[in-house]
């Protein structure tokens, strides 16, 4: 016997899987986390992190944050210190507090004055962010001969 009707069990899935989206997990100044972390969600970041941030929806760097490893998101806003490529599939912003020791790759950069990127830069569209640099490379060399897959 069921407690929950089918209807009621499919909109606590959709209920479940909205609430991850919207998640909001901060790292709080003087906190250092070390390992690799996978977000669903949004991420803030005050203290340090040692390690890659993976599939978040959202990562904001504060001023006072770090990231020691790559970051992969959708959006993500720096105004800390980033020592890793980051990789951006919709946008970054680079505020004036900002450092990027690494590359970046996204679809659209906002850089604000004094943000530094000690790396290069590529603009890709969304199905060429976090792809390994070999398969981008690879493809933009065969697209820049005229040849498609």
């Amino acid at each position: 016997m069921a407690i929950f009707s089918k209807d009621e069990q499919q909109s606590r899935g959709a209920a479940r899987s909205s609430a991850s989206e919207t998640t909001l997990s901060i790292i709080s100044a003087g906190t250092v986390i070390t390992g690799d972390i996978s977000c669903g969600g949004v991420l803030k970041v005050e203290g340090r992190v040692d390690g890659s941030v993976l599939q978040a929806r959202q990562v904001m760097l504060a001023k006072e944050g770090a990231i020691h490893g790559d970051v992969t998101a959708h959006e993500i806003v720096v105004g800390g210190v980033i020592d890793g490529s980051v990789s951006a599939a919709d946008r970054l912003e680079l505020q004036t507090s900002a450092v990027v020791n690494g590359d970046i790759a996204t679809k659209s950069i906002v850089v604000m004055e004094g943000a530094r990127i000690n790396g290069s830069v590529k603009m890709t569209e969304l199905a060429l962010v976090g792809r390994s640099p070999d398969t981008r490379d690879a493809r933009d060399s065969r697209e820049s001969r005229g040849v498609r897959q």
